[in-house]
């Protein structure tokens, strides 16, 4: 019911009398009030915040009550109690040495009891941080990634297959999700399983999880490219214009959409006279020279652009 007042208070912009955006939020008498007006549009209004003041980190730490939200990038979502290795009570009190065997054997069988699944998602986890840490995932597809690889242990599809793989499948399918343009050479490069390899995982996921996603569009990786190549603006919008018109009779349905969109913008700058050599093209998109030159000659073709290749 607060959660349906809350949203109802957040839709009103403006005084249902004089039309006023001024509205007055005041938590002390519980009412919103038009400033223009005086109209009490809502008298039973709830201060969703801490009834206590805090001037510093150290008194709001000190006066929280909650801890820090769950995620699923911690093995146990963030919910478990773990006993500490120094010799403190949560009061900050040294434990008395009478004591601390007894507390050194809690400690170690609370160690014990662990699963192995909470081991190897302990381990899957780190990898798959440190894996979006290196080619700049945001935290919201990391979370994304995390459910993926939880979802995929929880069917069984981790035994006998490498968790690596499977981390980094679950990085790559969440990156599509989120329309996130990475593509499997750069998560293979951060990474000790090859393309093929992800590749191999990513089709399993898909197979059991069902992911129903459609196939990618060179669109999406224009922006990723020119930024890593530092071109111009019209040099981005030149590409796009050229993969419109490419795709419009479906002559390059089927081909891999990172190397349209690499040969689409190595045209795009050199009609605008950006030149880069084909080296610097082809890292950038993480593909050999020789299939960048395929889709510049397919592309060329079609328009009829007759550009040296440099």
């Amino acid at each position: 019911m607060i959660q349906k007042h809350k949203a109802w208070i957040d839709e009103i912009e403006k005084c249902p009398n004089c039309g006023s955006t001024h509205l007055i939020r005041n938590y002390e008498r519980g009412e919103l009030i038009c400033q223009d007006c005086g109209l009490v549009i809502d008298d039973n209004f709830i201060d969703q915040g801490p009834e206590w003041r805090s001037f510093d980190n150290d008194q709001y730490m000190d006066r929280a009550r909650a801890g820090a939200p769950s995620t699923f990038m911690i093995h146990d979502k963030g919910l478990s109690t773990e006993i500490s290795f120094s010799n403190e009570d949560s009061y900050g009190k040294k434990i008395p040495i009478r004591n601390r065997s007894q507390v050194y054997r809690l400690r170690k069988w609370n160690s014990r009891i662990k699963s192995l699944d909470g081991r190897n998602l302990s381990i899957a986890l780190q990898e798959l941080d440190r894996i979006s840490g290196d080619i700049g995932i945001p935290r919201d597809v990391r979370e994304t990634a995390a459910m993926l690889y939880r979802k995929a242990m929880t069917m069984k599809m981790v035994r006998g297959r490498s968790i690596e793989a499977l981390v980094s499948a679950s990085i790559y399918a969440a990156c599509r999700m989120h329309n996130i343009p990475r593509t499997l050479e750069e998560i293979s490069r951060v990474t000790k399983v090859s393309r093929k390899n992800i590749a191999r995982a990513y089709r399993i996921e898909n197979r059991f999880l069902k992911f129903g996603l459609i196939p990618q569009s060179p669109m999406n990786y224009i922006e990723y490219f020119r930024d890593k190549l530092r071109l111009s603006i019209e040099t981005k919008e030149k590409a796009m214009e050229i993969i419109s018109k490419v795709s419009e009779d479906g002559k390059i349905s089927g081909k891999g959409p990172v190397g349209i969109a690499i040969a689409a913008l190595y045209i795009a700058a050199v009609l605008n006279d950006e030149r880069r050599s084909q080296r610097e093209f082809a890292d950038a998109a993480g593909i050999t020279e020789v299939t960048l030159r395929n889709r510049y000659k397919e592309i060329a073709g079609i328009l009829g652009m007759n550009i040296g290749f440099h």
